[in-house]
């Protein structure tokens, strides 16, 4: 697998560039995501994981799973966190057993279950909808943990997942490109965009974006080509960049971004590169960066200005640029101290709801939902996300720190302004967990 992606990785991204166009027809983007999970399967089975396929293709669906949501490819919502379970419980089973054993996210997960003992929801309401909705998120990074802890992982095999993850991202922007109307069109204001985010939610598609932004970058510093020419990665990035400005959600842009600078830090020390290599880095992201954000505001009438200066359509500054998320963490917070044990899996939402509470709104920070719903055993729980990876910084070089970092902060960014409700970040932080290894 790993052979076959590496040398044709060009004809890869043209064949998925193939896939976005593909994704505005009818029945198409079905046929995608079920192809997806059942080649899959079978590949993971037949090869016993023997080159880490479990990961490739966990990695591909991570990076897949907004674009199908937004396609309608899955049948059921949460599909794509589902698939990521399943295909890597299938490497551990298949295959040879590579990991540490991770106790820890054993407990973790146990810690979680406990929440589900004060979960009520009101009459009409789902009780598995509302725990599937808040755990099946952490239970992603629990499973992926535990098949990442200490897991020796080859330099090559973590840059072809890179590599996968990247592939539908190419698709997701090519289906943009087709849905998103003239920009002339669109009315901008001070708040994210559905028309310039497929219709989906502007929040999940800026995450992917960003991470997609995240990965070309990554590949251009260490030199690793995706298409063959250093000018068309580079072209590449201008358009993840310009796409991801556009749909006026900032959280995903800025995670990508300040986790670029953790990895550029770590792995210019590395390299042991001189100032001149830093400034070189730094200069020409000046340049690009200043260069798509001057084109884009443009094309936004100047709005893309007031947004992230966090001021309405008039440019009036705003008396709450978070979006509502910061009246909603103190929410929470308040709900924590009521109810130092926790309010129950899901109830939050509907406890806002009942109680007239201006924000209404299902969490959007996953460590307010631990700490308002799991109580004091949240904060274990946080604490324990929080602390284990920092043991396997300490151990690393800096080449590994440059990646286990990153892959750390892209988790912490996300979850504060997204929660769960995608698979990326629980994948994305037991990448943090791994061994780095080189391919001798």
């Amino acid at each position: 697998m790993i052979s076959i992606i590496r040398h044709n990785k060009k004809a890869f991204i043209i064949f998925h560039l193939l896939i976005g166009f593909l994704a505005t027809l009818p029945l198409f983007p079905a046929v995608y995501g079920l192809g997806i999970i059942v080649i899959s399967v079978v590949s993971i089975i037949k090869s016993k994981n023997r080159n880490e396929e479990a990961m490739i293709f966990s990695a591909y669906l991570v990076g897949s799973e907004v674009f199908i949501r937004m396609t309608g490819g899955f049948v059921f919502y949460e599909t794509g966190k589902y698939a990521v379970i399943l295909f890597l419980l299938l490497g551990v089973f298949t295959g040879e057993f590579k990991q540490k054993f991770a106790t820890q996210y054993l407990f973790y997960m146990m810690l979680l279950l406990l929440g589900i003992v004060f979960t009520q929801v009101p009459e009409g309401e789902s009780l598995r909808k509302a725990i599937i909705f808040n755990l099946s998120g952490p239970f992603v990074l629990g499973i992926s943990a535990f098949y990442f802890y200490k897991r020796p992982i080859k330099k090559s095999e973590l840059l072809i997942s890179l590599f996968a993850m990247l592939l539908p991202l190419f698709s997701m922007v090519t289906y943009l490109y087709f849905k998103t109307p003239d920009l002339k069109e669109i009315i901008f204001g001070g708040t994210a965009n559905f028309e310039t985010s497929g219709g989906f939610g502007p929040n999940q598609v800026a995450t992917a974006i960003g991470l997609g932004v995240f990965i070309i970058t990554v590949f251009i510093m260490i030199k690793e080509k995706i298409t063959g020419y250093v000018l068309f990665d580079a072209l590449f990035l201008i358009y993840f960049i310009y796409r991801g400005l556009l749909t006026f959600s900032r959280g995903g842009i800025f995670a990508g971004v300040i986790a670029l600078l953790v990895f550029a830090f770590f792995y210019i020390i590395y390299s042991q590169g001189s100032l001149k290599l830093f400034l070189k880095y730094f200069f020409a992201a000046i340049i690009f960066t200043t260069a798509v954000w001057v084109y884009t505001s443009g094309a936004t009438g100047g709005m893309l200005d007031n947004r992230y200066a966090g001021k309405n359509a008039k440019g009036v500054q705003k008396t709450d640029i978070s979006s509502g998320r910061v009246a909603l963490l103190e929410t929470q917070f308040k709900d924590f101290f009521n109810s130092p044990l926790g309010i129950g899996v899901g109830n939050g939402k509907f406890k806002r709801i009942s109680s007239g509470e201006h924000v209404a709104a299902a969490s959007h920070n996953e460590i307010g939902r631990l700490i308002e719903e799991h109580g004091v055993i949240g904060g274990i729980i946080l604490l324990l996300l929080l602390i284990v990876p920092l043991f396997n910084f300490w151990n690393g070089t800096n080449y590994q720190r440059a990646f286990l970092i990153s892959f750390y902060l892209l988790w912490f960014l996300t979850i504060n302004h997204s929660a769960m409700r995608i698979a990326f970040p629980g994948f994305i932080y037991a990448l943090s967990l791994i061994n780095i290894v080189d391919d001798e």
